[in-house]
């Protein structure tokens, strides 16, 4: 667990901030002023191919870091991370002022092995007294995480030759960057962080903070639509980017169908969403003596839906604003400001880990692990020890200067000065063999990445098979022929298979099971036109049986 204070970061020209979240990561990197003023200088998104687990963070994340850096050509260095709000456990806590420092810290500790569901040693924690309560104890943030998960990552930035100074959270990044750029911090406001996985509610209120991780956000959407419109999660994403916005209700309808259809599946979980921010809302007014929000500021990826503003505004009553991170940091010329447009909502959370990074931040929780911060109290050990040989081989030159009979105490100082020096030496040897390692870690890393890259197609390729069997029906055999189609051997209950056909959309009307699969298939987008077909209608043995089974033949894209 870090001190009380947060660790001051020396003030560099230069900003790198990384910015993980469940399907994307940023890099950008900042410009800062004498003043401690900020300016985006260069920036870049990229797609994570898989969500990320302590298990593959080296082969999904490095792929997609490196790809930025090739692209927009920012150099590696010291980095500020910032992690999503679900891989953290945030806890709020009132403890009585005991005016003994080392008894505050026990009751800090007791409070986060009763409320955080990990041992101490398995955790990278952190707090910050926010102020005090009416009742006159403390108010205390507590935020953990677990130390496997935050090395998985800290270990794969670094092998991607960057160095971690800093571990912050989305949700308190955000914050931060709504603290400097609010005129009244004393207001109640929710922010609202849309993400893909998860939504960050925050509400803010002037040193009282309330957060919380909901499970409904831009992935929900998308499932639905895929859902609704019976085609694969691609194709609804797709259409989500294409087509997508939040019906406002009424007897108004979209003259296009598919736009009227997923315009209503967009408001269907936005209405979820907003049952559980009121839910949110009542808890903080009722458990923390807190106001009524009087506006709500949105960011995140997908919290530029279209009308989503005007959705929350109307349900919740009051008045919904985009968060704008260039109120607070500048714009450097490099920047396209088209695509700048586009990402605005996906920068807030990078703008805010530069402004802690820099030092100009309400919330400064750190969760950069014990492993990190100690290596890097040795390597700087390495000057000092430098500066102490020159300096004994300083004195030993005015000693030989003034004093010709002191050679012998002469020589064994410069005995220890080469001793030093060859430690020294082999320093340099290691940092050399640590930059082949890191130089060979790419290598396998872009390895991998052809690797997942094949693994996807395949489970593209499922998915396709699966969306179109649903629930009712299963694979019992995938047996690839040498001309590359694959013939797929399907089975399902005989009442099952009644009800897909009793229940298919008007376009599958009158058509068998397989002919509905096979339909479903050809409009998966996965396979060669014209080339899925019902093979054989194989009977399971001479006797009744109550499975049927079919084998279609599926050459692939």
């Amino acid at each position: 667990m870090t001190g009380v204070a947060s660790r001051k970061l020396t003030m560099a020209k230069k900003i790198l901030t990384l910015n993980i979240g469940a399907s994307s990561i940023s890099l950008a990197e900042y410009q800062a002023g004498a003043k401690g003023d900020l300016t985006l200088v260069k920036y870049g998104t990229e797609k994570l191919g898989a969500p990320l687990d302590s298990g593959n963070v080296d082969t999904i994340l490095v792929p997609a870091l490196m790809n930025i850096v090739r692209e927009k050509g920012i150099r590696p260095g010291k980095v500020a991370i910032s992690v999503s709000g679900q891989m953290v456990f945030p806890r709020f806590a009132a403890i009585p002022p005991s005016g003994d420092q080392e008894r505050f810290e026990q009751l800090i500790r007791y409070e986060i092995e009763q409320n955080i569901p990990f041992p101490m040693d398995e955790m990278v924690c952190d707090r910050q007294v926010l102020g005090d309560t009416d009742s006159g104890d403390k108010s205390v943030m507590i935020v953990a995480a677990k130390s496997e998960q935050i090395e998985a990552i800290t270990d794969a930035v670094q092998s991607a030759g960057f160095s971690p100074v800093l571990v912050d959270v989305a949700p308190l990044a955000v914050t931060n960057l709504y603290k400097a750029s609010c005129e009244d911090g004393e207001a109640c406001v929710v922010i609202l962080d849309i993400g893909a996985k998860t939504t960050s509610l925050i509400i803010s209120e002037g040193t009282r903070l309330y957060n919380r991780s909901i499970p409904v956000a831009g992935n929900t959407i998308t499932n639905e639509i895929a859902k609704s419109l019976g085609c694969t999660t691609e194709d609804a994403e797709q259409l989500k980017l294409e087509s997508g916005y939040v019906s406002l209700g009424g007897v108004m309808e979209d003259e296009d169908a598919s736009r009227d259809r997923i315009s209503k599946v967009c408001r269907a979980v936005m209405t979820r969403l907003h049952a559980e921010i009121s839910r949110s809302i009542n808890f903080y007014r009722s458990q923390q003596g807190g106001s009524a929000p009087v506006r709500m500021y949105l960011t995140g990826g997908s919290s530029i839906l279209p009308q989503t503003d005007a959705f929350f505004a109307d349900s919740l009553g009051i008045e919904v604003v985009y968060m704008n991170p260039f109120d607070v940091v500048g714009i450097g010329s490099g920047v396209d400001q088209e695509m700048l447009n586009t990402d605005a909502a996906v920068l807030s959370a990078s703008a805010g880990v530069a402004l802690h990074a820099a030092g100009n931040s309400f919330l400064a929780i750190d969760l950069l692990p014990s492993s990190i911060i100690e290596a890097r109290a040795e390597v700087a050990k390495i000057p000092f020890v430098a500066a102490s040989a020159a300096m004994i081989v300083c004195a030993l030159g005015a000693a030989l200067f003034t004093n010709m009979h002191l050679n012998a105490v002469t020589d064994a100082a410069l005995e220890a000065v080469e001793q030093k020096t060859t430690a020294l030496g082999g320093i340099e040897s290691q940092i050399k063999k640590a930059t082949e390692k890191k130089v060979a870690a790419l290598a396998d890393a872009e390895e991998l990445k052809k690797l997942l890259d094949k693994r996807s197609s395949t489970v593209a390729r499922l998915n396709a098979v699966s969306e179109a069997l649903g629930d009712s029906l299963w694979i019992d055999k995938w047996e690839p022929e040498k001309d590359g189609a694959v013939n797929i051997t399907v089975r399902g209950w005989k009442d099952s298979t009644k009800i897909i056909r009793d229940g298919a959309n008007d376009e599958y009307k009158g058509k068998t099971v397989p002919e509905i699969i096979e339909a479903k298939l050809k409009n998966s987008g996965a396979v060669k036109e014209g080339k899925v077909s019902i093979a054989n209608m194989a009977q399971l043995g001479k006797k009744k049986t109550s499975l049927d089974q079919f084998v279609v033949r599926v050459e692939f894209k």
